[in-house]
């Protein structure tokens, strides 16, 4: 993954997500939005379960 030079401000408020439809809606800080499959929103969630895992590890000046 390709990182800007300028220093990353990460989002540290949650998105939230909902159901309906069969969907799951997924609504993040600063009007970021997504619609996704059942089957998309749980390997969307796993995938960001297994990088906070990993994320945990590192310094968060290993990035910046």
């Amino acid at each position: 993954m390709n990182l800007p030079s300028s220093k990353i401000q990460p989002e540290t408020e949650p998105g939230i997500a909902s159901a309906e439809g069969g969907f799951v809606f997924l609504d993040g800080p600063d009007g970021i939005a997504a619609t996704m499959t059942a089957d998309a929103a749980q390997r969307t969630g796993q995938s960001l379960i297994d990088a906070a895992t990993l994320a945990k590890t590192q310094k968060a000046s290993d990035v910046a």
